[in-house]
């Protein structure tokens, strides 16, 4: 049987409420204790350099309670010195380095990593050698999945917004060219050693396609089921998004 996509939960927009109004409450903390206990296989946190949502002292308390639950916690950061000294200082699970812009709502696009190889590369070894598996947030396209492997990351995780955006618009032919990109650029990857996730933009009705590519063995999903969780909870609304994730490599 095919192993079946992990689900990481991430829990940026529960702190993004909280931040809308100010003081403690909805604790994000809180937010990624019940979503463990609704089965997410980890927690996904984006620390960001101007502290939009995520804060200082919820990164501590995710990793100690991520430690306590034996669930893995994933930092998001930008190559920065900055965010560097924090991961080493906080030892998460895992690191994913994404590009950050003032700017952007979201991040949006992946990682030029061709670009910025001799950057990258030191912190992803740094972050290795203290025990942080590291994954580059990229497009799925050869120059980058090339470079991510030369930096000595273990993981890509592949930037899903644009095919998302495509059906939004109801550009299937679009998202189609997209997902055999996904498909194309998986199976490389895999095949010069990288793991493979998938993230951004994923909702209960697109997800489906990209969990079905044999090589995803990884999620990351965060806005949509924060936002779904108004309508139906936090734990119905990550155990209808493992369920479809789930039936789309079983069918």
């Amino acid at each position: 049987m095919k192993s079946l996509p992990r689900l990481g939960v991430n829990i940026d927009h529960i702190a993004t409420v909280r931040n809308a109004r100010g003081g403690e409450h909805p604790d994000p903390v809180a937010g990624a204790y019940a979503a463990i206990k609704a089965g997410a296989d980890g927690i996904t946190a984006h620390l960001r350099e101007d502290r939009r949502h995520m804060r200082d002292d919820d990164m501590s308390r995710l990793q100690k309670l991520c430690e306590s639950e034996n669930i893995p916690l994933n930092m998001e950061m930008a190559a920065t010195d900055e965010m560097l000294a924090i991961a080493l200082d906080l030892k998460p699970k895992a690191v994913c380095i994404v590009p950050e812009r003032r700017e952007e709502r979201t991040t949006e696009g992946g990682l030029d990593v061709a670009a910025g190889h001799n950057h990258i590369t030191p912190i992803v070894r740094t972050l290795t050698e203290a025990g942080s598996r590291v994954s580059l947030f990229i497009e799925a396209v050869e120059p980058q999945i090339r470079a991510a492997v030369s930096t000595g990351a273990a993981v890509v995780e592949f930037h899903t917004g644009a095919y998302a955006h495509a059906l939004d618009d109801g550009k299937s032919d679009v998202a189609d060219a997209y997902l055999e990109t996904f498909r194309t650029s998986a199976k490389l990857a895999d095949e010069l050693g990288l793991e493979v996730h998938f993230g951004h933009g994923l909702t209960f009705d697109n997800v489906a396609a990209i969990a079905a590519i044999p090589q995803t063995m990884e999620l990351n999903i965060g806005h949509f089921l924060i936002g779904e969780a108004i309508f139906m909870g936090l734990h119905d609304a990550i155990n209808v998004m493992r369920q479809l994730s789930s039936d789309a490599r079983t069918v």
